[in-house]
């Protein structure tokens, strides 16, 4: 049988993946004061033990302001590197990739955890520099009625927050990461500068089009000065937003992102307002893959698809078509962490789990010897251990 393009080997830069399946980066709002806990470790070690080429550790801010909610990872300073860095290791000696995705909350900042409500958090006593947590953006225009209206970034101040990204991202090199992801994508500060209805500016920051993707290419470009060449770097955007910010202007701004640095599109949508929900989208196999296909082939740059890509065989035939790149699988790995070892099964990928932890791929070879699990079920009566 011909090696599914799914568990093929993959270049980007210097970085080899054993295959092209990527853990999506997940939010878990479980940091202690921007510091991973053990429930981090344990997150993202069991996608990298279930066969993940690429586990992506979750946005992890370049700025305490820019933290979303309570529980958010931080890398604004130096004493987060040491923690991260245990994560990193841990992925990587079980035969991952890691990467962790950088961001930056903007106006969307100081709310509640999703599973709490949307809405502005209300004022928490253990916080204690709440009164000094500032929330930004492009411009005074509140992501809802009712939220934070966001404190307009002075054109002086702009400098300081691009340059947080680069020394963020000088960390996680620091930390052994492979990988990193800039998310420009939800609503978040990338994408609100993008955004005509976020960014109201007049500056050389707003207005033209060109004038809104300053902040992202400029982003890049000191992300870029802080992170080895030889390290490949993503981008997640929301290809379609609903309002005013769509593919033909991604495509444009991909262009310029190669032109930078950037080696993958990963391509989302949605979040930037809450008067264009997302939801509608959401019931359709591989809804986000069409925004892939046309940034690879329009813009002549890798991507990595995602949302609800949830079979082996669906990540397969959107690789055969040549639509992406890269499957991103998230919600998938919440409900199966083995979703890459189980993929490479039912396409015969790897009989033997040789690519998966011996602790894991010696006791399942064994089983399977005896006629038992990987394959589908043979179970009826008259059929038991005796037969097999």
């Amino acid at each position: 049988m011909t090696q599914p393009l799914l568990f093929s080997s993959f270049n980007i830069r210097n970085l080899m993946l054993k295959n092209r399946i990527v853990v999506a980066p997940m939010h878990q709002y479980s940091a202690e004061n921007g510091f991973p806990t053990d429930w981090h470790l344990v997150n993202a070690g069991r996608f990298a033990a279930g066969g993940a080429g690429l586990v992506i550790v979750e946005s992890t801010k370049v700025e305490r302001r820019g933290c979303g909610t309570l529980g958010d990872l931080g890398l604004w300073d130096d004493k987060f590197i040491a923690p991260l860095r245990n994560i990193a290791e841990f992925i990587k000696a079980r035969g991952a990739a890691a990467g962790i995705q950088l961001g930056h909350t903007g106006r969307k900042g100081k709310t509640r955890r999703p599973w709490e409500g949307d809405g502005p958090l209300p004022y928490q006593r253990q916080v204690e520099d709440w009164d000094a947590w500032d929330i930004i953006g492009p411009s005074s225009v509140p992501y809802a009625e009712g939220w934070t209206v966001p404190r307009e970034l002075r054109l002086d101040e702009i400098k300081d927050v691009v340059d947080a990204w680069g020394k963020a991202a000088e960390r996680a090199h620091r930390a052994g990461f492979d990988m990193i992801e800039l998310h420009g994508a939800h609503g978040y500060l990338i994408h609100q500068f993008l955004s005509p209805e976020a960014n109201q500016r007049t500056d050389r920051y707003g207005g033209s089009e060109a004038n809104r993707m300053r902040f992202a290419l400029e982003v890049v470009e000191s992300v870029r000065h802080y992170w080895p060449q030889s390290k490949p770097l993503f981008m997640r955007l929301s290809i379609e937003d609903e309002a005013g910010w769509g593919p033909a202007q991604n495509v444009t701004l991909a262009r310029l992102l190669k032109q930078c640095g950037v080696d993958v599109i990963d391509c989302s949508t949605g979040g930037l307002t809450s008067k264009v929900p997302n939801f509608f989208r959401l019931n359709t196999y591989g809804y986000q893959v069409p925004y892939a296909e046309q940034i690879r082939r329009e813009a002549d740059i890798m991507t990595m698809a995602v949302g609800l890509i949830v079979h082996g065989d669906q990540a397969e035939t959107i690789l055969q078509q040549g639509q992406a790149d890269l499957i991103g699988v998230g919600r998938e790995f919440l409900n199966n962490p083995n979703w890459a070892m189980d993929a490479a099964q039912k396409l015969g990928a790897d009989p033997n789990y040789a690519n998966v932890a011996p602790q894991f791929g010696y006791w399942l070879s064994k089983r399977d010897r005896r006629g038992f699990g990987g394959k589908p079920s043979t179970w009826q009566k008259g059929i038991g251990a005796e037969q097999a």
